[in-house]
């Protein structure tokens, strides 16, 4: 977890040490400095060269018929990720190793594609980050730092790749088995595995290494210690020959990566949000956007951000005042200006609130939401309009978002006629579920339920949820909860029974009640593959900041125990 921003020149500062670092550690020399000499595929450099006259001329392409068997040869443990896109230039062919003019493989050499690979351990690991020296030091046998007493667990194909670039490891904290007994074998042992990108399912959490990480939207692989390039190598004529070729074709001969950015979808999911009472005095003595300071960065960032406001906006709201008291709820129709500010994209309606200033303030609300531009879910102008999926479709990835309040009439009342939170209808949320995922959807369900003062999810909650994971939902995440609850995975898919608090004035209420979670889920290739958890505690009546590293512990370890992990 990065606790501090980055500025652009410190990142850069970064990847210049991690790629002097895996410099020396492969060739064991001092560097005075690094620099990225390699060509981009498909994009050879014609060298100059002087005459006798001092003139410069260019030097010669080479023809075909100096090759007149173009033959290539593939690593057998190449990822099929990568080969199995191989498109060659008319004329080009496979051989066999010794009768090849170019070879195919990982390390040095023209860049042909890059294998990202990510350091992943079970769900409920507390470790966030490790060191490219602490995970090159394990290669080497060497324990340290946050890998201290870890096993790494690879694939034979991971294993190979990377001896071919890190060189030749006999270190005791390697361990390669078959690629479909890691998972279990990191939730059995503090075993961390390294495995593909694109292998990722959502059991794994993902390891950063150095801050970076390739689920990330911001994620680049430059540095990265586990991007692993695979390039052509062997007569440079044959290779200036075949980029050629692939110019005249239009082609490329692999896709460039098992991460493609323009495949990834990040969606970040916030708990209950009430800006009203305490939290509206606040934000009228230190500013309309106070509350977001200090985690609008991780909100705006992702893709999506998703807000559960329970609150409608009042013209006729009264001013606030110091004294927390009371359970009617309105709030101003400023302070929409810190949903803009977090990056609001989408607004979810289930909440106990949101009629208490009457079905004017509903309609007023949803005028402002549909200027904004930003859909809602789980509630609206009448009960068929809230009953109604939301669609979002981002970088192919195609999310649709539903939900309703679990809590019955008295909180839920929307009608035919009249606006409102929608309430629950099982039967009717899991067959439009079960639709929404047959017409390749992602379901993802918002759900108001009981309020338990308790960091365990209780029966009703987990009958419920895991009834919506059958039907398809791949996320659950229950919006009602004013503190953290644990969380489960169940048929392929996350439950996350309470978030806790994102903007609520319920600093003074216990600690239970000031801390908070944003889930930051991850989709690739329309699928969902992965979820990063970050944790927040209120500083007053109204902002929530990112946990100390040992506060986030505390509350993980608690949560984690709560789901019987």
């Amino acid at each position: 977890m990065i606790l501090a921003e980055d500025n652009q020149s410190h990142k850069m500062a970064r990847y210049k040490t991690r790629y002097c670092l895996l410099i020396i550690f492969l060739f064991g020399n001092i560097l005075t400095g690094c620099a990225d000499t390699a060509v981009p595929a498909g994009n050879p450099v014609v060298q100059p060269s002087a005459n006798t006259q001092g003139q410069v001329t260019e030097t010669a392409q080479p023809s075909r018929e100096d090759f007149p068997s173009r033959t290539i040869w593939l690593d057998p443990l190449l990822p099929e990720s990568i080969t199995e896109s191989l498109n060659f230039p008319a004329g080009w062919q496979l051989s066999g190793e010794a009768e090849a003019s170019i070879s195919i493989r990982y390390g040095k050499g023209s860049p042909a594609a890059q294998w990202i690979l990510v350091l992943a351990a079970s769900f409920p690991t507390l470790t966030d980050d490790v060191s490219t020296v602490d995970l090159l030091n394990a290669w080497q046998g060497k324990s340290s730092g946050d890998l201290t007493g870890r096993t790494l667990v690879m694939s034979e194909p991971v294993f190979h790749a990377l001896k071919l670039t890190w060189g030749e490891s006999a270190s005791h904290l390697i361990q390669v088995m078959d690629e479909d007994k890691l998972l279990q074998t990191a939730w059995d042992t503090s075993a961390m595995a390294i495995i593909p990108f694109d292998t990722l399912e959502p059991r794994w959490k993902v390891i950063s290494i150095d801050g970076e990480s390739p689920i990330h939207n911001d994620f680049t692989p430059d540095g990265y210690a586990l991007n692993i390039p695979i390039s052509l190598q062997g007569n440079q004529d044959a290779i200036d020959l075949l980029i050629q070729d692939e110019q005249i074709d239009g082609t490329a001969l692999f896709v460039a990566s098992n991460r493609d950015a323009s495949k990834l979808t990040v969606l970040a999911m916030t708990g209950v949000t009430a800006l009203t009472r305490s939290t509206a005095y606040t934000m009228e003595e230190k500013g309309i956007i106070y509350p977001g300071q200090a985690v609008q960065k991780w909100l705006a960032s992702a893709d999506i951000t998703h807000i559960s406001n329970e609150v409608s906006f009042a013209e006729n709201c009264p001013a606030p005042t110091a004294n927390r008291t009371g359970m009617m709820f309105c709030s101003s129709p400023d302070y929409i200006k810190l949903l803009e500010y977090v990056g609001t994209d989408i607004v979810e309606l289930t909440g106990d609130h949101l009629a208490d200033w009457g079905q004017k303030a509903i309609s007023l609300t949803l005028e402002m939401y549909k200027e904004e531009g930003w859909p809602v879910y789980g509630g609206g102008e009448n009960l068929e309009q809230g009953k109604k999926a939301v669609f979002i479709e981002h970088n192919g990835n195609r999310l649709a978002f539903i939900g309703c309040n679990a809590k019955g009439a008295a909180f839920a009342t929307a009608t035919a006629t009249t606006p409102g939170a929608v309430a629950c209808d099982f039967t009717y949320l899991r067959s439009e579920i079960k639709r929404l995922a047959d017409l390749g959807y992602l379901p993802i369900v918002s759900i108001q339920h009981n309020e338990y003062d308790l960091y365990e999810a209780q029966e009703v909650q987990e009958r419920d949820f895991r009834r919506l994971a059958e039907s398809g939902a791949v996320i659950i995440s229950g919006s009602q909860s004013h503190r953290p609850q644990g969380m489960e995975f169940y048929k392929g898919s996350f439950l996350h029974y309470g978030l806790g608090n994102l903007f609520f004035d319920q600093y003074g209420v216990g600690e239970p009640n000031r801390q908070g979670m944003i889930d930051r889920h991850v989709f690739y290739d329309n699928r969902y593959i992965s979820t990063e958890l970050l944790t927040t505690t209120l500083v007053d009546f109204a902002q929530p900041r990112l946990m100390t590293a040992g506060e986030r512990e505390a509350l993980l370890e608690i949560v984690f125990t709560a789901s019987g992990w």
